[in-house]
């Protein structure tokens, strides 16, 4: 015996009454079945509008028309296609009880009110039309056809809206039946009947309570919902895209679902299958190949440690405190009695001694009824000080992840936590439910959903994520999302997703936050009117609760590079080529480090120094492991390191100068390099990193440059007037090859930390001496290498080797997202 229930939305129209017939049909050849019907998508409302329409003495001629025309055009189109259907029949029974309706209506309108059981027998209407016309269709196929009557059958008690029904009871009434193995078994869901035999309803989703009695009766091998979802999900797939189907849940994990917002099952439902062991299985209506949930005492283990993540929104939270903490346990006792009372439901609750208070959380709907239960309930405990006032909170959702692996209950509770840290998530309460596979969180409801898709992806998607915002789509910037571009496939074969999100140049930012294509990432960014600010991408952190942001930074601009801080605050990762904030002040650049530190980001910035080379991370690694260091000499231009490359040669340094720009190895002003002040900065930061408590200006720098070279900005009159120190340059490096050496501009770091740039003489014993056309090398003696120094050697100019470094970076902001 299998029962099988079909929904509203199963039965919408004609074509879904014979899709469903066709479904019954392939179920017969293999097993006697049971069908229970709800009423066609939209009638039980329709009939609830004319219901509440005629106690206030509105017309509802036009609901009623709707309503009746609903049924009569379904049998109209069935008639069309199914052979010997009995259309006549079915639809003076209709005719018959829309005129019955009609009388009703009147009486409802002569009285201002409705009874409650005329509102029950009025609301039912449709599931009894339901099973008449499947009657129909059914025996028009030759199918013997057995109906039971829910009134006579499922003995409830005499609550006409909300009824429970006595299994034991009901089913010694429909074995009385003895109904023949070979018939169908047709029941009008949503209907049982009192002791008087009245009818009464089964309340919300009460269709599929009967479905899940009539199985407990006829004590069937299935319970089948048929619906128009594949079955229960990791989330609501209607909002989050990527929720994933369970094959199989056990039973107090459905409960859970369902008591904490999932729609697919009433947790009464689950009550009957629950006691008489009946498996329970959720079917898609519409694809009904597709295996389904199954719900069972024991479902086979899943891979992933969590089964489903659910939310309930419009919470209301009433805290209710006490002066006396020894009044907590009778104050808590009487709240749960006067509302249990009065037949409101307490979600969820939570209680702490220590503050003598307990806080209850309802549906906001209710929240004057409560608070008048609770203000009567206490009026003198209010009145003479022993409770605080009322405290009310409201627009609140509570978040619930649902049947955790016991083998990872802690792993899965810390990296939630973890996760709503990260997005600034303020936990206003938390509970852990009966079966203690299941947290629960109480949040604010605003931008609840980005907020469920956000941890969703968190928790079930394995992929390494990064989603990113680039601003600087130059030399660097787009030669970055080239190499992005190159590589995404073969990342995400590693399960690591880099989405660009935002790209920005000085004035436009184009924003995507399903990812950006980067084979017309140029085209869409010329196109669009958006302009840039640096607070419209932090911003979109707030409107998508995003699970790992990351900003780069591939611009020159200090004013950018002064907002780090409040971008590390804000959520992001932060990555830069940008030497600017690692060169500002020393408050500053403390004020960076302590913001990454507070809010758990990284703060990247390795092409400051060496370009691709792991020049910070080296340094970082020695100064953690105890080294200590001595003394420090490098090469850390590139652009220098090729042009005294060329100088060597003969060429003339004016020349040597535009061939490394052309190449992209220079500032974007020459002067910058010339000066020795790009080799300055990168000093400072390298002092700085190795602890160093040292200033721009505290770096001695000689520069290559004369004095009256300093007030020129333009580009091309710099370039003009380089031309006037080729004959001095020619000379100093014949000079220095006379003598068997060479001519370099080397960074010094001394052990008190003083720093100096300054053109030198190195012989072919020096480290240094061999580092020309692009390369740089860094030379470090300390304690732990010496005397030959650990030497860092590689181009350190350039478009593709910047840009790899990084890269570089970008991967190590995925470091802490860790699959369990």
């Amino acid at each position: 015996m299998r029962i099988m229930k079909f929904g509203g939305t199963s039965l919408k129209d004609a074509t879904c009454f014979l899709h469903v017939s066709d479904i019954i049909e392939k179920k017969i050849k293999n097993e006697q079945v049971g069908i229970v019907l709800s009423a066609p998508s939209g009638v039980t409302n329709n009939l609830k509008i004319i219901i509440d329409k005629s106690i206030n003495k509105k017309n509802i001629d036009s609901e009623i028309h709707t309503t009746k025309n609903i049924f009569l055009t379904l049998l109209d189109h069935i008639n069309q296609s199914q052979l010997n259907f009995p259309y006549n029949i079915i639809k003076q029974k209709i005719l018959d009880k829309f005129i019955e309706l009609k009388k009703n209506i009147h009486g409802i309108n002569l009285l201002g009110q409705c009874p409650d059981n005329i509102y029950a027998k009025i609301l039912c209407q449709g599931e009894i039309i339901s099973v008449s016309i499947m009657k129909g269709i059914l025996q028009s196929r030759n199918y013997s056809i057995t109906v039971i009557n829910p009134v006579d059958t499922l003995l409830s008690t005499n609550n006409y809206l909300e009824a429970t029904v006595n299994i034991i009871k009901s089913t010694a009434r429909i074995k009385k039946i003895q109904i023949p193995k070979k018939n169908i078994i047709l029941m009008a869901g949503f209907i049982g009947g009192n002791e008087n035999k009245e009818l009464v309803l089964f309340g919300r989703n009460g269709s599929d309570y009967s479905a899940a009695i009539l199985s407990a009766c006829l004590q069937a091998n299935y319970c089948e919902i048929w619906t128009d979802v594949n079955g229960i999900y990791t989330c609501d797939p209607r909002q989050v895209s990527d929720a994933k189907l369970l094959k199989e849940i056990s039973y107090q994990e459905a409960i859970e679902f369902s008591y904490f917002g999932a729609k697919v099952l009433h947790p009464r439902t689950i009550a009957p299958i629950l006691q008489f062991k009946i498996p329970c299985i959720i079917k898609n209506t519409f694809q009904p190949n597709n295996e389904g949930t199954l719900i069972c005492s024991k479902p086979k283990k899943t891979e992933h440690p969590i089964k489903g993540i659910t939310y309930l929104n419009n919470i209301a939270m009433f805290c209710i405190t006490t002066y006396n903490m020894h009044c907590i346990k009778t104050i808590t006792s009487r709240i749960f009695t006067a509302i249990t009372r009065n037949k409101v439901s307490i979600i969820l609750n939570t209680q702490s001694p220590t503050e003598n208070s307990i806080n209850i959380f309802v549906l906001q709907q209710n929240i004057l009824f409560i608070q008048n239960i609770l203000e009567k309930e206490f009026t003198l405990e209010l009145k003479n000080k022993i409770l605080k006032k009322i405290k009310i909170i409201k627009e609140l959702a509570i978040l619930s992840i649902i049947g955790i692996n016991k083998q990872y209950r802690l792993n899965i509770s810390a990296r939630f936590f973890l996760a709503l840290a990260n997005l600034s998530i303020n936990t206003i309460a938390i509970s852990q439910f009966l079966s203690n596979n299941t947290i629960s969180i109480v949040i604010e409801d605003k931008h609840l959903i980005n907020k469920i898709k956000t941890i969703h992806r968190i928790l079930f998607d394995t992929k390494y994520i990064a989603e990113i915002f680039l601003i600087g789509v130059g030399g660097i910037g787009s030669t970055l999302l080239q190499q992005i571009s190159l590589q995404q496939k073969k990342l995400q074969i590693k399960d690591i997703n880099l989405k660009i999100c935002g790209i920005a140049n000085s004035k436009k930012l184009h924003v995507n936050m399903k990812g950006i294509p980067l084979n017309k990432w140029h085209e869409n960014l010329k196109k669009e009117n958006n302009t840039f600010s640096l607070k419209k991408i932090i911003d979109l952190q707030k409107k998508y609760h995003l699970i790992n942001p990351v900003l780069i930074d591939c611009t020159a601009d200090e004013k950018l590079a002064y907002q780090y801080v409040d971008v590390l605050n804000k959520g992001f990762h932060v990555i830069t080529s940008n030497k600017k904030a690692n060169t500002a002040d020393l408050i500053y650049y403390k004020k960076i480090r302590l913001a990454a530190l507070k809010y758990k980001k990284k703060f990247l910035y390795e092409t400051n120094v060496g370009a691709g080379l792991p020049v910070i991370e080296t340094i970082q690694n020695l100064i953690n492991s105890g080294d200590e260091l001595i003394h420090f000499r490098g090469i850390l231009s590139g652009s220098l390191s090729f042009i005294f490359g060329q100088l060597e040669i003969g060429v003339p340094l004016s020349q040597a100068t535009q061939e490394a720009k052309d190449m992209g190895f220079t500032e974007p002003n020459p002067h910058d390099d010339l000066s020795g002040i790009d080799v300055a900065r990168k000093v400072l930061i390298l002092a700085r990193e190795m602890g160093y408590s040292v200033e721009l200006q505290d770096i001695k720098i000689d520069s290559l440059l004369p004095v009256s070279f300093n007030n020129i900005t333009d580009v091309n009159n710099f370039m003009h007037k380089l031309k006037e120190l080729d004959p001095l340059f020619t000379n100093k490096v014949k000079k220095a090859q006379n003598t068997g050496k060479v001519l370099r501009l080397i960074g010094t770091i001394n052990k008190i930390g003083k720093c100096q740039v300054k053109i030198d003489e190195v012989d072919e014993n020096d480290p240094l001496y061999k580092i020309k056309n692009g390369e740089n090398a860094l030379a470090f003696y300390s304690k732990y290498y010496q005397p030959i120094p650990l030497v860092l050697r590689g181009y350190g100019a350039g478009n593709n080797v910047t840009a790899a470094g990084i890269f570089s970076d970008l991967l190590h902001t995925l470091s802490e997202q860790s699959g369990v």
